[in-house]
């Protein structure tokens, strides 16, 4: 995995690769509380690549004591055979989803499925060849309201 740098200023730009499951619980760990459109999320068979912008809520800042902060971010799979989605629908683009967690489970080797879980019981699935994720951010930053909070026991923004 590589990532522009451990410790990030407001002008850096985050970009991690993941190409087991351990690289994607970082992403993961970065992605975690993200919102997104519907509308933000393409799956290009031909090219069997999943791609979405997410405004990524930055954890790390967050973490140091900087004020709480998003940045827009992409994220896209690679060698994507199949996606499924659970709990929203494709013809509601402007329907917000809050990214929880994204997970790997294997398959026949290298293959398997990433799972992406969002708060209200909405996930979606890519049937992969193998692992191949990349996440980057791609435009500006922005002052948050507030860090996102989760109660004891559920999932989801508090």
């Amino acid at each position: 995995m590589t990532q522009g740098s451990d410790s990030q200023s407001a002008d850096e730009k985050l970009r991690l690769i993941a190409l087991d499951d351990e690289d994607l619980a970082v992403i993961s760990a970065h992605l975690q509380d993200s919102i997104l459109r519907v509308g933000d999320m393409v799956y290009l068979p031909g090219e069997q690549r999943f791609v979405m912008a997410l405004n990524r809520f930055d954890w790390l800042a967050a973490a140091c004591g900087g004020a709480p902060q998003r940045a827009q971010a992409g994220l896209h799979f690679e060698k994507v055979r199949k996606v499924s989605l659970q709990g929203f629908r494709q013809d509601r683009p402007d329907d917000i989803l809050n990214l929880l967690h994204i997970e790997f489970i294997p398959g026949d080797s290298p293959s398997g499925e990433v799972a992406l879980l969002f708060s209200g019981g909405c996930a979606l699935r890519l049937e992969v060849e193998c692992l191949e994720a990349r996440m980057a951010d791609i435009g500006p930053r922005w002052r948050a309201r507030h860090a996102p909070g989760h109660k004891t026991g559920e999932t989801g923004e508090a």
